[in-house]
């Protein structure tokens, strides 16, 4: 980390959250990296140098909740739409007039929406580990809460009540955080028989189905970064985009079933929960994502595809940069 930190540029730049936490490396058209629950810029610390190299201007950001980010208070102000301004004010702020928008996880459904709600800022969108799914019927709290059934509750149904989550978390962030990691990493997620982490027993917690070593991707300083910023902002900010996804689906009604037109490419991993149950999502890429240049998913690979696969990552992202127009 010590090595490639000295070349990053790290800024702070005005936005309706108050301010945006953007990290920089290389000089070219601009590539805006949006990163996932629970991380922050540096989950594209692999990602940076790379583009860098390929004559590409990367900028990573904390989203607003994160990591240097400002945190507003109100679970309200972390809707969809605002994450949206906040990528939209950073592109202006970077002087920029337009960005191809990369999003990890939660940043993969924050790109998806920047690109279909400015398509004059954002010309190509890439998607890592959660497919394209056009906002429809039903509300997602109601999936959720069928997903669970009578004796366990989905993690994101868990997630919904202010102060629930944290109590589990915040006393042990950083053990927390690594068993979280370890949950949907490739060579340490649990298998059947072994309970799905993804869910909660009633009355239990997530940290009871985490495994007990760490994924060959993340070294101890590593988690150390992770750790830091979380036991530094506490968890309800990050906490708070999942406790809109039912305003978001109401402000999104404009958007129903809308096809994300731009250039568009998918990455996710073969062992991820999220390419398994969206399994439909990606079939209907012809549909959904009608300028999709190429979609891969990596055998062998669980989540966190950047940081599992990181050469593999770069070397997709920077063809299919390459590939697009100018």
């Amino acid at each position: 980390m010590s090595q490639q930190a000295t070349e990053f540029t790290h800024r702070l730049v005005p936005s309706p959250a108050g301010r945006i936490h953007v990290v920089e490396q290389g000089t070219g058209p601009l590539v805006l990296l949006v990163h996932g629950f629970p991380e922050c810029w540096y989950s594209w610390r692999h990602q940076l140098p790379a583009l860098a190299a390929a004559g590409y201007r990367a900028a990573a950001v904390d989203l607003r909740g994160y990591g240097r980010s400002s945190r507003p208070g109100d679970v309200a102000a972390y809707r969809m739409l605002d994450l949206v301004a906040d990528n939209a004010a950073v592109v202006h702020a970077l002087g920029e007039e337009s960005a191809v928008i990369v999003g990890h996880d939660w940043g993969a459904a924050v790109a998806a929406q920047s690109a279909l709600s400015r398509p004059d800022l954002f010309r190509a969108v890439g998607l890592l580990s959660v497919p394209y799914s056009p906002r429809g019927e039903p509300r997602p709290s109601d999936v959720f809460t069928r997903l669970g059934g009578d004796e366990e509750e989905f993690y994101v149904s868990y997630f919904q009540e202010p102060g629930r989550a944290e109590a589990e978390i915040e006393p042990d962030v950083r053990g927390w955080l690594a068993g979280f990691y370890a949950a949907m990493s490739a060579d340490t997620m649990p298998v059947p028989p072994a309970p799905d982490p993804h869910f909660v027993s009633r009355g239990g917690t997530l940290r009871d189905r985490f495994p007990g070593r760490l994924p060959s991707w993340l070294g101890e300083g590593d988690l150390d970064v992770y750790a830091g910023e979380f036991e530094r902002t506490g968890l309800s900010g990050a906490l708070s985009l999942y406790r809109n996804m039912d305003r978001d689906w109401e402000d999104l009604a404009d958007y129903d079933g809308a096809p994300l037109t731009q250039p568009s490419l998918f990455i996710g991993g073969a062992l991820d929960a999220s390419t398994q149950w969206m399994a439909d999502a990606i079939d209907a890429f012809p549909t959904t994502l009608p300028g999709l240049v190429s979609s891969h998913l990596l055998d062998g690979c669980g989540h966190w595809v950047q940081q599992e696969r990181p050469a593999e990552t770069n070397r997709l992202l920077t063809d299919w940069l390459a590939a697009l127009p100018g």
